[in-house]
């Protein structure tokens, strides 16, 4: 095996995982508390990505060019932005439901993934966009002396990671170590005690989905300034890509989605890497039926126990 492969890979692979994953904790979280999927996550993250070149032009339209600064603002305006989405998807398609079936509010979360999907096709146009390198460099790791290949890691690739752990680690603390975290886990374990207890489940459900959201952002503006190109459609194929990282990991599970991330991420890259990239999603999504199959709790998912 090629050791200058093996790490280029192995590095791709890391990156789109630390990706799959901050996606993933939107799915896993919203999940956990109500039960169900947030099918309008995906054009959540595909707005935040939006969000991220129109802020991109309009500071540098003011004439500012310092990278920190810039990236700093754009990633707080994208955070709030796309939180605000996230918090309307719960009051739109999901409050108005919460006493019917449980199969009004998916159908309505569906309704709005498409409206949200057309609206950015008609406000932005249909075609690809893009934005200019923002965050430029690269640092090479020698991967075969003799040959003088290098294991190659931009900078942007690297904030990629690092941000995602520290989101994660964040996220973990908040939901752990804080009030708001005991609520949001209260609310989890039994809605209607907690309730009883003095907890607003309502409000803690939006800030469940405000959460998820802020996560999207913060993959979302990452990944376009990564690649550079975006267009209305991404938000579908990365979130169930992402929805696929939830269930490895174990949906309900906040490490799970991170850790089902980047397993995925991995194999996909390898695949694309050793196998055929033409087939790399019907490989991921192979992976997913047969985890359903043998594992259907994923990695760090409890099984559910019905008491009779």
């Amino acid at each position: 095996m090629d050791i200058y492969i093996f790490g280029q890979q192995l590095v791709n692979g890391l990156v789109l995982g630390s990706t799959y994953g901050l996606i993933a904790v939107g799915y896993t979280m919203v999940y956990g508390i109500i039960g169900m999927i947030n099918f309008a996550h995906g054009e959540i993250y595909m707005i935040s990505a939006y969000l991220t070149a129109i802020f991109l032009a309009l500071l540098a339209g003011f004439g500012l060019h310092s990278v920190p600064v810039v990236l700093l603002l754009v990633l707080l305006c994208t955070l709030f932005l796309t939180a605000l989405y996230g918090w309307s998807v719960e009051r739109i398609a999901y409050r108005p439901l919460r006493h019917s079936n449980r199969l009004a509010p998916l159908i309505s979360a569906i309704g709005i993934s498409l409206i949200l999907q057309n609206y950015i096709r008609i406000s932005q146009g249909a075609r690809n966009q893009g934005v200019p390198p923002v965050l430029e460099g690269v640092w090479r790791i020698p991967a075969q002396a003799v040959e003088q290949q290098f294991v190659q890691i931009t900078y942007q690739q690297s904030l990629i990671v690092i941000t995602a752990l520290a989101s994660m680690a964040l996220l973990t603390w908040v939901i752990h170590h804080t009030a708001l975290g005991r609520a949001c886990r209260a609310t989890q374990q039994d809605r209607v005690m907690a309730n009883l207890l003095g907890v607003d489940t309502d409000r803690i459900i939006s800030v469940v989905f405000v959460m998820g959201a802020a996560m999207a952002a913060v993959a979302g503006m990452l990944v376009t300034l990564n690649y550079g190109s975006f267009d209305f459609y991404i938000g579908f194929l990365m979130g169930i890509k992402a929805f696929t990282a939830a269930v490895l990991g174990g949906i309900g599970s906040l490490p799970g989605a991170m850790l089902g991330g980047v397993v995925l991420g991995l194999a996909e890259s390898f695949f694309a890497g050793f196998v055929n990239s033409d087939y790399k999603d019907v490989f991921a999504f192979s992976l997913l039926i047969l985890f359903l199959i043998f594992r259907p709790s994923g990695f760090l998912g409890v099984p559910e126990v019905e008491k009779v």
